[in-house]
């Protein structure tokens, strides 16, 4: 046997034990045993200058990096809608029965408290290693990741492979760390997410970390797999996979672990994930624009702690709507420093008896946004505050609807019309570029802009006024705005800031209504009727427009009456297409706008159903995907060229 055989040898033995002892818990050999083992495998390694691909001396970590580089993942990785009552799960479940006409399998797996790593395989060796990111570009983190031992550098299965798994630091590992540490961590979410996304790995590889897989995001020949079907595969491949549980009775399954289980395991947890088992089942029901239609996290109640509540300010939104902040004694909760939570409205104040002064129960509803639940302690000195009559903005007198104040100066109020004007011009509305907190506050202050109709009539001696505009970002800005006006249906009912209507029901507005008119004239039955839309956010459309109907006209009288209408029978009926890249001339943007002018469909990710790409600089995995299920690809010439432009 060569030198090179040995290694080869060696490596395999290694990582054999190395699965057995991290994945199963069953390790056969005592750790004096496995240092010979791989002492000899380093000492070859010296002698030999050659280092195996999979080879265990590649989890130390090597040269700290400069900087990440982004990583697009082969599909997109949704987040999770959530619920936390089972009340909620129900009529989730419910809604599902519905939409099927029967009641599908569901599994139930932990939801693991750290960070979502996604690993890229091709041919069986571990390629990339990423953070979720926004769901479709995140972090490469290879180095970083390579230095966990439950992350297996090859596996038998070959081609291109994408699992998903959730980055975690056990419990016992972060004790042990902490008893040496000169920063001790916190929380062991804290400690996974600071160790992945520290730039040197060797670091990384000090805190011992595990990742726990349940999820295949893509496999070449895209097969339909059910989620138990999903665990099989992962544990066939030697990942590291949480049980997968199969049953009818998933509230009985959620009080056990939450009451009981949880605090037995070595890994924190913070809810259970509910997921529709059948792949043609998931399939039929879809994604929404953030969440698939077929999980649900539900989420254990959130960690509490108690602190001082030493002032209440009210903040005016781009509605009008004026919410309660409560600044609190800063403390630490869920591995961060809060200072400041929410109270929903004034009604919300008094329920919770909430006073200034009063040391008050906080939580992280959904360990995301502080919220005060009520109040723990008390004295003669709190105070209840007082109900504001007038707006902090501007001083107008305020107005009660429903549960909430509201200030009725639209075009006067400073704080409203500021961050109306930075909604109007973002990226998803009129896409209006450098119109920032900063820039929108001088419109208001130095030229007297309120409201955004007034930007279009905006002259180069106006602007000339404000901080930072000379002549090229003048002329820069007057462009923006005048191609403003070509704007689509979708993203101008996004414009409007219509309280309660985002960009998913702005498209659904646009798609069911065709034109500003016809939604202007909408009942609120008419609006009920659409999927989604209840109650309370048609009534806020009805009152929009009932309220504010004369901005639409000025929109009109400028010449921005934007109409959709749905193509059929267009130049490119009905091919799907997948952006990827950056184009030469086109934004992402408008090159879709373009293919669903000519009927043509745009999806987020690519798969077998994909018929043509469309790639620009940078294209990254989505172009290797199409290019290894054999789809056409083709560059932004030969798009136009297509759709005759």
């Amino acid at each position: 046997m060569n030198e090179l055989e040995k290694m080869r040898a060696l490596v395999d033995k290694l990582n054999d034990l190395a699965y057995r002892y991290y994945v199963l818990d069953e390790p056969i050999v005592s750790d004096k045993e496995y240092d010979a083992i791989y002492d000899e495998l380093c000492a070859l390694e010296k002698a030999t200058g050659v280092v195996l691909s999979d080879s265990p001396s590649k989890r130390v970590g090597g040269e700290p990096l400069k900087e990440f580089e982004s990583h697009t993942h082969i599909n997109r990785l949704y987040s999770l809608d959530k619920c936390n009552s089972f009340e909620a799960l129900r009529e989730w479940f419910n809604k599902l029965v519905k939409m099927l006409g029967y009641a599908p399998m569901c599994t139930l797996e932990y939801k693991l408290d750290g960070l979502t790593i996604c690993l890229t395989y091709r041919d069986g060796e571990l390629v990339t290693g990423a953070t979720r990111g926004n769901g479709e570009v995140g972090e490469n983190v290879t180095e970083q990741v390579k230095t966990i031992r439950t992350v297996p550098l090859n596996i038998p299965t070959k081609g291109v492979i994408e699992v998903q798994g959730e980055g975690i630091m056990r419990i016992s590992a972060l004790n042990k760390y902490n008893e040496t540490a000169a920063v001790p961590l916190k929380n062991p979410r804290n400690g996974v997410a600071g160790a992945i996304r520290n730039l040197d790995a060797r670091e990384t590889a000090k805190r011992n970390l595990d990742v726990i897989f349940y999820n295949v995001n893509y496999l070449d020949g895209d097969p339909e797999l059910g989620q138990r079907e999903q665990i099989e595969f992962l544990d066939k491949n030697r990942f590291k996979t949480a049980v997968c549980f199969a049953s009818d009775d998933i509230e009985k399954i959620i009080e056990q672990i939450q009451n009981v289980d949880r605090n037995a395991l070595d890994f924190a947890i913070d809810g259970m994930v509910v997921k529709v088992d059948d792949f043609k089942i998931r399939a039929k029901l879809g994604y929404t624009d953030k969440f698939p239609r077929w999980a649900i996290a539900y989420k254990f109640e959130a960690e509490e702690t108690t602190t001082v509540l030493n002032e209440i300010v009210w903040q005016v939104g781009r509605t009008g709507k004026l919410t309660p902040l409560a600044l609190l004694e800063p403390v630490e909760l869920c591995g961060a420093t809060v200072r400041r939570a929410t109270l929903n409205n004034y009604g919300d104040i008094l329920r919770k008896k909430v006073t200034v002064g009063s040391r008050v129960f906080i939580r992280r509803s959904n360990d995301v946004i502080p919220e005060i639940l009520g109040v723990a302690e008390s004295d003669e000195k709190a105070t209840t505050p007082d109900k504001p009559a007038v707006c902090p903005g501007c001083g107008s007198e305020l107005y009660e609807e429903g549960a909430n104040l509201f200030c009725p100066n639209f075009y006067g109020c400073r704080p409203q019309v500021v961050a109306r004007l930075v909604q109007f011009c973002s990226k998803e509305c009129m896409d209006i570029e450098g119109v920032s907190d900063k820039t929108a506050e001088q419109l208001y202050d130095v030229i007297n802009v309120r409201s955004a109709t007034e930007l279009y009539e905006l002259k180069a001696e106006d602007l000339s006024k404000l901080e930072g505009f000379k002549v090229k970002k003048i002329a820069k800005f007057i462009a923006q705005i005048d191609k403003s006006k070509s704007v689509n249906l979708p993203h101008f009912i996004n414009a409007l800031c219509i309280d309660n209507v985002g960009r998913k029901t702005a498209k659904d507005l646009a798609e069911n209504f065709g034109s500003i008119d016809a939604l202007r004239a909408a009942t609120a039955e008419e609006l009920t009727a659409i999927p989604d839309i209840g109650d309370i956010v048609a009534q806020s459309i009805v009152e929009y427009f009932e309220r504010h109907g004369e901005v639409v006209d000025k929109y009109k009288a400028l010449g921005i009456d934007p109409k959709y209408e749905k193509t059929t029978g267009g130049i490119v009926s009905g091919i799907k297409f997948v952006l990827t890249g950056t184009l030469p001339t086109l934004k992402r943007d408008e090159a879709r706008a373009m293919i669903e002018a000519a009927g043509g469909i745009v999806q987020s990710s690519v798969s077998k159903q994909t018929d043509i790409v469309v790639a620009g600089e940078a294209a990254g995995s989505k172009l290797d995907k199409a290019s290894a299920l054999g789809i056409k690809i083709i560059d932004e010439t030969e798009l136009k060229n297509m759709l005759n432009t």
